[in-house]
């Protein structure tokens, strides 16, 4: 009975060992693509329904002579655009993600040949924590005395999967273009507002 029970431990250790990777990683594959879909549907939508530009983000600043001397944010806009997307994307997550994916359980084997056979495990998949919104600020050179002024959306969340004797949760990240324009001009490394640090 002792030596069944040594056995028996023995195996479900190496099954573990061998298995747990492999669940994490199709687990948190599953949670991306999910979030993924969820987040990018909400973003198209609030950007059709506002149809914000460049100009809504940032001001770009010239002297007398039609010089560029800042390019200036718009802080009202900016903290609008994070706070409501933050509210979208929370409530369609809850919404949306409020349920199951199956895995077949040769999956979760690592194997090639397994792949997709088995048994099927639910994993279920729902939001751990709320998204977090942030909007940032990039600038590269787009040529001769020119700048590519890029605005976008960090979007970071953390998904919990689960699936039987096994459970995780996945911090994902998602950056999604709002607006960009070509300045031409030399553009000053620092801004008024400090655009690049938001």
């Amino acid at each position: 009975m002792i030596l069944l029970f040594i056995a028996a431990s023995v195996l479900w250790y190496r099954a573990e060992k061998a298995i747990g990777p492999v669940a994490a990683m199709q687990a948190e594959k599953y949670a991306r693509r999910s979030s993924n879909e969820v987040i990018s549907s909400v973003i198209s939508e609030y950007l059709e329904e506002t149809r914000y530009t460049y100009s809504d983000f940032s001001a770009v600043m010239c002297d007398e002579k039609g010089r560029v001397v800042s390019v200036e944010a718009v802080p009202y806009n900016i903290n609008k655009v994070q706070s409501e997307l933050t509210m979208r994307i929370n409530r369609r997550l809850n919404e949306a993600m409020e349920g199951t994916v199956r895995i077949p359980l040769g999956t979760l084997t690592g194997k090639y040949l397994l792949a997709g056979k088995g048994p099927a495990l639910k994993v279920k998949i729902c939001p751990a924590e709320e998204a977090e919104v942030r909007l940032k600020s990039t600038f590269q050179s787009a040529g001769i005395n020119q700048t590519n002024h890029s605005i976008s959306a960090v979007i970071t969340v953390g998904i919990s999967s689960s699936m039987p004797m096994y459970s995780f949760v996945t911090e994902v990240s998602f950056e999604y273009l709002l607006a960009e324009s070509v300045i031409v001009g030399e553009v000053p490394a620092v801004s008024r507002y400090a655009w690049n640090s938001l």
